[in-house]
């Protein structure tokens, strides 16, 4: 792609509520635009490193054995009025009326729909287990939404969803959703911390949240240092080394503060290893039961022919918010530097030229034409702007890496560089390993 045919409206200008780095960041770099409040158009770069996030997400669940379909954003209100929570849900809830009469709503989360799609589907123990997964767009009417795509209304939401016989076998389902999530985030660069919480209106008695560290989180969090010791090569998915990684995590204090209890922080912690900052929750998988199956009627004959209402669990991530969390997590210096599995481009190559001397644009064309056959995904700047400006514009977009072609590159090297490394000079046909190193 060239940068002069590529829709990034980059901007100087902020709206006054822009208080954090991603949302200042994603409208400065045309990544989104605000449509209304806490509802964004998501512009061609935004959308592309979304979309990464979002294959990282479902290769992972695919792993586990979860199956994708697709849901609805439109639910029947019959269904939430069946397992008792559409009155309970709150003002969130966007609720409306089709033509007919008939009440509606935006969906906010899955439980029922999922269920309801189970329960006529599935009606012996040997189709269990079960996990079935989605990705859709979810409304939940945030009376007050900030901080651009972490805290939005319309959001785009990984919802995964687990159908067990037994508790037992539930518990299983739930350490390999634990393991997935822990493998998604080290793909997408995060390092994010485990930690027990409450439930929420989902409800259930087990539950955890997924904490990346950042200040501008909403999210307190106590926690001993030493969880970051962990290494998730000692695990698998075998059941007795998710056992064992449980329960590894599960020895190391880390709650939010939902959870805290000073008393036991301080028994716990020694101070040295005591961590007390704010974090970004990234993800959430819940236990719930029968909470959801019970009073929708979702039952299996079981092996002694019996009826068992099923055990679920629900999980889930949010992928338009990782965005966000990813720039909170990465951004320093005024610098972006996207992970390499979710940035927009592969490699950006920047050419020093003007109108009267484009000798260098002419070396980038046949640069760029090179590693498109070698299927590099590459963007060249070929917009005239003295180098000080480009240099800051792609500080701000953020691709890892850069090929600079100045006074410096010859016809057999040419300068290459990572963002916040020095550069070295390199032969074309090895740039393709070094973006891969």
């Amino acid at each position: 792609m060239f940068l002069s045919k590529l829709f990034i409206p980059i901007t100087k200008n902020l709206p006054s509520d822009a208080k954090i780095k991603s949302h200042q960041l994603m409208l400065r770099a045309g990544m989104i635009k605000q449509s209304s409040a806490g509802i964004y158009s998501w512009l061609p770069i935004g959308l592309k490193v979304m979309k990464k996030i979002e294959q990282i997400v479902r290769e992972e669940q695919n792993k586990i054995g979860a199956q994708e379909l697709l849901m609805p954003t439109i639910q029947s209100a019959d269904i939430w009025k069946e397992s008792g929570r559409y009155n309970d849900y709150g003002e969130e809830m966007l609720r409306i009326k089709d033509r007919q009469g008939r009440e509606m709503l935006y969906g906010p989360t899955n439980e029922e729909l999922i269920t309801d799609i189970f329960r006529s589907s599935v009606k012996s123990y040997k189709s269990l287990p079960q996990m079935l997964y989605h990705i859709q767009w979810k409304f939940r009417d945030e009376i007050r939404p900030r901080f651009g795509v972490m805290r939005c209304r319309e959001f785009f939401m990984k919802d995964a969803y687990s159908f067990d016989l037994d508790d037992n076998s539930a518990k299983i389902s739930y350490n390999k959703m634990f393991f997935s999530y822990l493998k998604t985030f080290k793909r997408l660069g995060l390092e994010a911390i485990p930690m027990a919480a409450d439930t929420g209106p989902i409800g259930g008695d087990l539950s955890h949240e997924f904490i990346i560290l950042a200040e501008t989180g909403e999210s307190k969090i106590y926690t001993d240092k030493s969880i970051f010791e962990i290494d998730l090569n000692n695990y698998s998915y075998d059941n007795l080394s998710l056992e064992k990684m449980i329960k590894d995590y599960s020895s190391v204090y880390a709650v939010t503060d939902e959870k805290f209890k000073k008393a036991e922080f301080d028994k716990k912690v020694n101070k040295q290893n005591q961590l007390i900052t704010k974090g970004i929750e990234v993800g959430h998988i819940f236990y719930f039961g029968d909470k959801y199956s019970k009073p929708l009627n979702c039952f299996v004959d079981s092996q002694d022919g019996k009826k068992n209402a099923v055990k679920m669990g629900s999980y889930g991530i949010g992928v338009s918010r990782l965005v966000g969390a990813i720039i909170e997590a990465k951004y320093e210096k005024e610098i972006m530097k996207w992970p390499k599995a979710v940035s927009p481009f592969d490699v950006v190559i920047i050419p020093s030229f003007n109108k009267n001397n484009k000798e260098n644009l002419t070396k980038s064309i046949k640069i760029y034409e090179e590693l498109k056959k070698q299927n590099i995904d590459v963007l060249l700047d070929d917009v005239e702007e003295n180098m000080s400006q480009k240099f800051k514009k792609h500080d701000l977009i953020g691709i890892p890496f850069q090929i600079i072609v100045g006074s410096k590159s010859t016809e057999s090297k040419i300068e290459f560089k990572e963002v916040n490394s020095e550069s070295s000079f390199v032969d074309l046909k090895d740039i393709k390993s070094k973006l891969k190193s």
